[in-house]
């Protein structure tokens, strides 16, 4: 009997082990894993799935059916947090300041719609005028073609020669920043009659395209006029040089003056403004251009390059464009040292000098490179009576603009 007894107690606690370890490990796969091991940080995919917005038609992943009351699942799927990890989509390159490709692609596309036009601006003088001054701006830049409307662009009669002026403009570029654009620029278009508007965006390698359609409206619109300034919202021009300059020129022979550049050699940096791939210009040096800050041309040189830029392949830089049309028609620019498009700069052999001196810019052209405040002080000190260049400052060391400075050979040469 007691025998009998010890066996079923035996059997008793074998199956008592046996439940517990079958409970056991029951749990074990109910267990969450941070609880078992608080020290390691997994990626957590059952927050995943929770914390998506779902419709509520939409059933739950398989992987969560297994759940019990008051236990949270917890799914093992170390493979996919990994490949969430490395995966991850690494911030894009920085691109080029300039799309070649998509140039590229649409370079063909020249002729773009004129929005606003001014279509009566040279018939007002009989004959046309004598000088009509182009400048390149942008929508925005409203104080700028403020300024100069005050000052050196005034319209009207200028040592006894009739000037008229255009601002010559793009769509902008930040269409929804500028919400009220199109209004603005419509109103002061009718206020001023001087704003000519494309339909193409208003970018630095769309200045080509600027540069093409002017010369299009100016063989329409502005047939006889006798000569063009063409240049930047940013310069100083002293307009009575200019024409003075101009009274000696013929408007119906070749005439284009201004800063020539020569043998200026393309960029192949990418980081550059200025880079050109030599995909696209495989020659090491570009042709004669006159700097963007301003150049005159004749009536006859406008009818000759605007037919002449209609054959040539779009450029992106379009300084570089004119001078390739330019060569085209065999036409070699003039260098004037009254054209300062790259500002006046400080020679070495006068450290005493002051560049922004009314004396200095009364013998100039065009001064590139200034502010606002700047062009208005300017015009200003220029056309004060009380302005007298006469008198020779007394100064350690005299220095004159059109005069070489005597180098002996110990001595540096001018920077």
């Amino acid at each position: 009997m007691r025998v009998r007894l010890k066996g079923d107690a035996i059997c008793t606690l074998l199956l008592l082990v046996a439940l517990c370890s079958l409970l056991y490990s029951q749990l074990e796969h109910l267990v969450p894993v941070g609880n078992k091991e608080p020290t390691k940080k997994q990626p957590s995919v059952t927050a995943k799935i929770f914390s998506t917005p779902r419709a509520p038609w939409r059933p739950m992943p398989a992987e969560a059916t297994v759940l019990k009351p008051h236990v949270t699942p917890v799914i093992r799927r170390p493979e996919v947090a990994n490949n969430r990890v490395t995966t991850t989509t690494r911030p894009p390159l920085t691109d080029s300041a300039f799309n070649f490709k998509r140039y590229l692609l649409n370079k063909d596309n020249r002729n773009f719609n004129l929005l606003i036009n001014q279509p009566k601006k040279c018939r007002k003088t009989p004959g046309g005028p004598f000088l009509l001054i182009a400048i390149k701006s942008v929508v925005e830049d409203f104080d700028r073609r403020e300024i100069v409307r005050k000052t050196w662009g005034k319209e009207g009669l200028v040592n006894g020669e009739q000037i008229q002026r255009v601002f010559l403009l793009g769509t902008p570029k930040n269409r929804t920043v500028l919400a009220t654009w199109e209004t603005l620029i419509h109103q002061e278009s009718q206020t001023y009659r001087d704003i000519l508007l494309w339909d193409f965006m208003d970018t630095f390698f769309n200045l080509t395209l600027k540069e093409i359609h002017f010369l299009n409206w100016a063989a329409e619109f502005c047939h006889n006029v006798k000569f063009i300034f063409k240049g930047d919202a940013d310069v100083f021009v002293n307009v009575e040089n200019i024409v003075d300059f101009l009274e000696r020129h013929d408007p119906a022979e070749d005439l284009f003056v201004g800063d020539i550049i020569y043998n200026a050699r393309p960029i192949r940096v990418r980081k550059s403004k200025y880079y050109i791939p030599e995909t696209m210009y495989g020659l090491s040096i570009y042709p004669a251009y006159a700097g963007g800050g301003g150049f005159l041309l004749s009536s006859h040189t406008m009818k000759k390059l605007s037919k002449a830029c209609r054959e040539v392949e779009l450029f992106p830089i379009d300084d570089v464009f004119l001078g390739m049309c330019l060569q085209r028609i065999n036409l070699k620019p003039i260098l004037h040292e009254g054209f300062k498009t790259f500002g006046i700069v400080k020679p070495s052999a006068a450290p005493h000098l002051q560049t922004f001196d009314p004396c200095f810019y009364k013998d100039l052209m065009v001064v590139h490179s200034l502010k606002v405040a700047e062009i208005w002080l300017m015009w200003n000190l220029l056309h004060s009576p009380r302005l007298s260049c006469t008198q020779k400052k007394q100064v350690k060391k005299p220095f004159q603009w059109k005069k070489k400075a005597q180098v002996t050979p110990q001595a540096s040469p001018l920077s």
